[in-house]
């Protein structure tokens, strides 16, 4: 079996796991007899200080990298130390046959010029503003890894486990990926999008006079009647002209607005104690099935499995 050969491209201000993840889903792999060879380099072959204040190791500087299979750039807290690194990104990724981000890592690689006219994805705290300082980049959002040729872009921290198991499948089959994952105890593919992970469904800011009130009224009391024409009687304008305000300040009607905030407000019941029934009703979404209809739309998930994964620890067990 060939070895690949990875290299991970460390730098000040990095995110410590989103260094050490893919060192581990690597290195498993190798473990497991997989013939991965995984290298860290640095800009001048110095070691690094990440976020946490813990030094990374340097096994060589970025020149001194001739040819990799796979190159993982990794992010920082910082957005300008991501895309302050894209110079050498983009030498490191010339000489590289698969480039692949973790978290902000993906500004690095769009300060490079490695995805203009491509998809990617990155943090989803992040990614309006990947999308507002390059354009050409098709960002998407709710993905947990994004592959667009030879470019892999995933979002924030963890998911460079995902990504990184999705290249060992694509490079040693599921087999390989399932054995590292089993090991790992993680999922080999987590269900949903990153958007149950955010609060991204949050009252848009919105500082307009007919509509910031209505937006308050509807966060303050999402069960009540939000309808359209009841939001547009409450405002003294036509349903049509409130439709018009709604999408220049909000970028969506009064109906998927009103959705958000009320979904919004059914996982902070759920994840205060509240019952399915229970958070359906008191949010406005009504029944269970709606719940659970909206629950999909907006988190790849249901409440149930939502639940399972954010309310509460106390289900694992100890040895």
């Amino acid at each position: 079996m060939t070895v690949h050969a990875v290299t991970v491209f460390a730098f000040d201000g990095v995110r410590l796991l989103d260094v050490s993840a893919p060192l581990e889903v690597f290195a498993t792999a190798a473990t497991a007899g997989a013939a991965y060879e995984v290298r860290v380099c640095t800009p001048d072959g110095r070691d690094v200080r990440t976020s946490t204040g813990l030094r990374i190791g340097a096994d060589c500087a970025a020149d001194a990298v001739t040819a990799v299979d796979t190159l993982v750039v990794p992010g920082a807290v910082d957005v300008a130390r991501c895309v302050a690194a894209a110079p050498a990104v983009a030498e490191l990724a010339a000489r590289s046959g698969r480039v692949a981000s973790v978290c902000t890592g993906a500004f690095a690689l769009a300060a490079a010029g490695l995805l203009d006219g491509r998809r990617a994805t990155t943090h989803w705290e992040h990614a309006a503003e990947l999308g507002r300082r390059y354009p050409g980049v098709e960002v998407t959002a709710d993905a947990i890894h994004v592959r667009d040729g030879r470019v892999w872009t995933s979002a924030g921290v963890t998911a460079g486990i995902d990504l990184c198991l999705a290249l060992v499948e694509e490079d040693r089959g599921p087999a390989a990926a399932r054995a590292v994952a089993r090991d790992l105890v993680v999922f080999l593919q987590r269900p949903g999008g990153q958007s149950q992970f955010s609060a991204a469904s949050r009252t848009p800011p919105t500082g307009h006079p007919v509509v910031r009130p209505l937006l308050d009224a509807v966060v303050a009391d999402p069960a009540a009647d939000h309808s359209a024409q009841a939001l547009a009687r409450r405002a003294g304008v036509s349903a049509r002209h409130l439709a018009r305000l709604f999408r220049e300040q909000v970028g969506v009607t009064p109906a998927a607005c009103v959705e958000r905030v009320r979904v919004e407000a059914a996982r902070m019941l759920l994840e205060g104690g509240a019952s399915v029934t229970g958070a359906a009703a008191r949010s406005g979404l009504g029944s269970d099935e709606s719940l659970r209809r909206a629950f999909a739309r907006h988190f790849g998930v249901t409440p149930s499995a939502y639940l399972a994964r954010f309310r509460t620890t106390a289900g694992a067990s100890w040895a």
